[in-house]
């Protein structure tokens, strides 16, 4: 699928074999292990010999997959504290990433959320920039992201983000192609970059999930997620609260999970961060996952289904590409207390948490790393970039 922009690059006219070549990968910071890192360890699995740029690296956050890789850091990973406080030195990271020294490479594909794709590649070098987001504290968050910093933030920030904005947009010029993770970002890379994206979903481990027998199935629904305000923990909170129905609220951090305990019902509890056998007990024991805010893609939606289990969602965002309304879960518009309720209500009078798993499962699989990597290669494919069998093999 792809979103069709007016303003496009013509595809380079050479053919690229990516046997015997130089690959790079650049990824925004490597400082743990969420939705963005597994793509890469996608890609480093598809390109076992590609080296890997990024701003920061924090090796004991980071896969043996990855870590695998030649890791070379920008000039911002030397800088003070960089491992922890790296998002301070945002307005350092363009500049940064143009002084990176690409020559001899073949292909560079990019991996953005925060500033990757500005790179500047050898001019036979096709690039490629995997889109999970633009950067949200830039474009469409921006507000939320002001008003929620500090008093000093919120001054610098107008001409901050000004001045990144104009490169952000600058720096999306200098890339031949771009792939987004869903429908939702492509839509927004055509609103504020004015490209074309091919749609090629993340890839969901759907392997390592499955259902259990009917009768392990608890009397709980679930939510899941790191506690941010976008993801909107409130409203399950609030509405399981009001209803006095089971809920169960996994992710961190733990001060996030005990502001939302303070005003929550004894029916919700919270288990805070947990192991991932926890999780996926979890999400095959639950009636439904609970999913109300609005993402970019969402992994954990497509794990809740890999685990036959039906999901509740806001009817916006990435949950539009993964969710099918009446048959794998149900879609509600109102994002509110009230609304999220009426949804409750709406799937236990159909008798939805009672769905055969099988479907589910089936959706599924259309989201696993198989998927992934044949789309990365189609996508590839268009740029003039041949990958054979072997190369797609070699992510298995």
């Amino acid at each position: 699928m792809t979103i069709r922009a007016e303003l496009s690059l013509p595809l380079l006219p050479r053919r690229l074999e990516t046997g015997g070549r130089r690959v790079a990968l650049i990824h925004y910071w490597l400082v743990g292990m969420r939705g963005g890192e597994k793509v890469l360890e996608a890609l480093c699995r598809m390109f076992p010999d590609a080296d890997i740029y990024t701003h920061v690296h924090v090796p004991g956050k980071i896969s043996p997959t990855i870590n695998a890789h030649r890791v070379r850091t920008t000039r911002v990973g030397r800088l003070p504290f960089a491992s922890r406080f790296y998002q301070k030195y945002l307005p350092l990271m363009p500049r940064a990433l143009e002084e990176l020294d690409l020559t001899g490479y073949d292909l560079v594909i990019s991996s953005e959320s925060g500033p990757a794709k500005g790179v500047i590649p050898p001019p036979d070098a096709p690039h490629l920039c995997y889109c999970h987001s633009p950067m949200r504290y830039l474009w469409d968050q921006y507000s939320v992201y002001r008003d929620s910093a500090s008093p000093l933030m919120r001054t610098l920030m107008p001409r901050l983000a000004h001045d990144l904005r104009a490169w952000d947009s600058a720096s999306a010029a200098r890339v031949d192609a771009f792939a987004a993770n869903s429908t939702h970002v492509a839509n927004r890379i055509h609103k504020y970059w004015r490209r074309d994206s091919d749609i090629v979903h993340p890839p969901v481990a759907v392997a390592d999930f499955a259902p259990v027998p009917r009768s392990e199935i608890g009397d709980f629904y679930l939510w899941a997620g790191e506690l941010v305000p976008y993801k909107r923990p409130d409203l399950a909170v609030d509405a399981f609260t009001r209803m006095g129905k089971r809920l169960v609220v996994i992710g961190g951090p733990d001060k996030a999970s005990r502001a939302l305990a303070e005003h929550a019902g004894p029916n919700v509890t919270f288990l805070g961060q947990v192991p991932f056998p926890v999780l996926r007990d979890h999400l095959a024991r639950c009636k439904a996952l609970i999913f109300p805010g609005e993402e970019d893609f969402g992994i954990v939606p497509v794990e809740a289904m890999a685990s036959g289990r039906p999901v509740i969602a806001y009817g916006r965002g990435g949950a539009l590409d993964t969710v099918i309304d009446g048959k794998t879960g149900y879609l509600f518009n109102d994002q509110s207390v009230d609304g999220l309720i009426e949804a409750i209500e709406r799937f236990e009078g159909a008798g939805f948490d009672r769905i055969d798993p099988g479907p589910l499962v089936a959706h599924a699989r259309r989201f696993d790393e198989t998927a992934f990597r044949r789309g990365i290669a189609a996508s590839l494919s268009r740029l003039g970039v041949d990958i054979g069998p072997v190369w797609l093999s070699r992510a298995s």
